[in-house]
């Protein structure tokens, strides 16, 4: 038999999910039936969905070396920093993410990702020592496209990581702006209020009929206009994938280099100076005044620069006058 303390960082989550993690080389039937058979919780068995608390005493019904074959760490990944520091405290990181660069890995790329960077960079630090943490990661709480740059926003600890993470589901909690150069005459705000599908196998959204999808909200104001490009900011209420893409392709002003939502004859014409993908930038996070936000964060604003690469085809196609 082993037994385990479930400890400040472990608690807060469903026994089955803390299995699925603890014991990442088990299958979900094996997770399911060991809960049933082989698991007490303070001396009881208990259902799957049972809130694990810190302090618990977990026994599992089995013999160590078989617990030590299903915990085998993965091979170690790292991956050099690329992002920059742009708010830290002992609980919350925000970086600036670069262009070409996933917060998660995906098929294709598991190594060099913004999330292995940053638990690199904090164990570096020595704050984040995956030796002692049976289940938590350090773990980003929004996320941007590959080719999106901007804000993203870290949980050092889990306790930090629910909050952040209950922030984000409440509308009100944090306004997420963004920059971007979209294509056509911008004169005037628009607010798009849609339901969004998404479409798993093409990895694109679309806008869905009837009751279908989720809703999403885009607000969307000028900055500067001419009679063919606008640099617009971007404001959005909900957090749906490529919604900012979708939604200004749908209204008709599609971001200039989109190669998924854009125009192929306006992409074709920009190509030939070096523009290859959209220009948007998650530029500016602002948090609300309000106790359900984390104190270190209430009623403050935190701001990334434009990227360099951003501010050449701003000055390329946006007119100052």
């Amino acid at each position: 038999m082993v037994k385990l303390i479930i400890s400040e960082n472990e608690a807060g989550q469903r026994l089955d999910r803390f299995l699925r993690k603890y014991l990442r080389k088990a299958s979900l039937g094996s997770i399911y039936k060991m809960i049933r058979k082989d698991v007490k919780l303070n001396g009881k068995r208990v259902r799957e969905d049972t809130m694990l608390c810190s302090g618990d005493e977990l026994s599992l019904y089995m013999k160590e070396e078989r617990v030590k074959i299903l915990t085998a760490p993965d091979k170690k990944k790292t991956a050099r920093k690329q992002f920059k520091i742009i708010y830290e405290d002992n609980n919350i990181l925000i970086v600036d993410k670069p262009w070409g660069l996933l917060t998660h890995g995906d098929s294709h790329e598991k190594k060099n990702t913004l999330a292995n960077q940053v638990c690199g960079y904090l164990q570096e630090c020595g704050e984040y020592d995956p030796a002692h943490e049976r289940t938590f990661t350090p773990s980003p709480v929004n996320r941007l496209d590959r080719n999106t740059t901007g804000l993203v926003i870290f949980g050092k600890n889990s306790e930090a990581l629910r909050k952040l993470t209950a922030v984000i589901r409440r509308r009100d909690g944090i306004e997420k702006y963004y920059m971007t150069i979209v294509c056509g005459c911008l004169k005037q705000p628009i607010v798009l209020e849609d339901r969004l599908v998404k479409d798993q196998g093409r990895n694109i959204s679309q806008i869905a009929n009837g009751n279908r999808g989720k809703d999403a909200v885009t607000y969307v104001a000028p900055v500067v206009s001419c009679k063919e490009f606008s640099l617009a900011e971007v404001r959005i209420l909900t957090g749906r994938t490529h919604q900012i893409r979708t939604h200004l392709s749908h209204a008709g002003f599609p971001l200039a280099g989109d190669a998924k939502y854009g125009d192929r004859n306006v992409n074709a014409k920009l190509k030939k100076h070096g523009i290859t993908t959209q220009l948007l930038h998650a530029c500016k996070l602002k948090f609300a005044d309000s106790a359900d936000v984390i104190k270190e964060l209430r009623g403050k604003t935190v701001e990334a620069p434009m990227p360099a690469e951003f501010l050449r085809v701003k000055e390329l196609l946006i007119s100052e006058k």
